[in-house]
């Protein structure tokens, strides 16, 4: 009865240690996709802020080239 015992508690602490490992692998998972997404964003936003300011600052210049 001992032997069963034992082998029980085993099974269900191995079964409990797994699933936590796995809960906390799926946190960690998704605070990381979390801050890759964040900066990918950010490098998305400023790379297109850069376009659009050269963009507009070539349109302003050839603007006023003409006028001149």
């Amino acid at each position: 009865m001992r032997q069963t015992d034992r082998q029980t508690d085993r099974q269900t602490d191995r079964q409990t240690d797994r699933q936590t490992d796995r809960q906390t692998d799926r946190q960690t998972d998704r605070q990381t996709d979390r801050q890759t997404d964040r900066q990918t964003d950010r490098q998305t936003d400023r790379h297109t802020d850069r376009q659009t300011d050269r963009q507009t600052d070539r349109q302003t210049d050839r603007q006023t080239v003409y006028s001149d």
